[in-house]
């Protein structure tokens, strides 16, 4: 993982915070970090603390499961514009997933913790974010059922 300078241009240009008011995205920015990612690097491991909301800029990111007693499942596999993570929304902000790296990818990481203070200062925005982010949720929510029900098949 490598830091890189500068998500202040990045943030407004990711289709997640389109139509945000600019005051809402710029405080955003001292909470952001971009950073890149080689193939194959972990980006969040299941169990891990889940500290930061995560926006692909570029690259492709495995969603995936993992049992001790079985391979890996990719759940989904998701790309530039798309949104990794609600754990960090979520008590006890622990990740329910491993994301991998398929793609060299660059994101910028938004830190959890600061992100729900502004949500809450800001609670019409805060509003609109959560609208955002919960069809997200619920496409994870199919997409992990779908697999559960190919992986129970006969």
């Amino acid at each position: 993982m490598t830091a890189l300078p500068g998500p202040r241009a990045v943030l407004g240009a990711l289709p997640f915070l389109e139509g945000f008011p600019r005051e809402f995205v710029e405080a955003l920015t001292p909470l952001a970090h971009e950073r890149s990612y080689e193939v194959d690097t972990t980006i969040v491991r299941e169990g891990a603390p889940a500290d930061a909301f995560f926006l692909l800029v570029s690259g492709k990111v495995a969603l995936e499961v993992v049992a001790h007693d079985r391979p890996r499942r990719t759940i989904e596999t998701i790309g530039p514009g798309e949104v990794l993570g609600w754990s960090w929304l979520v008590p006890p902000y622990r990740w329910r997933l491993d994301a991998r790296a398929v793609k060299p990818t660059r994101l910028v990481a938004i830190e959890g913790a600061g992100l729900r203070a502004l949500l809450d200062r800001q609670p019409a925005e805060g509003y609109r974010f959560l609208l955002r982010l919960l069809p997200v949720v619920a496409e994870r929510l199919e997409n992990t059922r779908v697999q559960l029900l190919d992986l129970h098949a006969p």
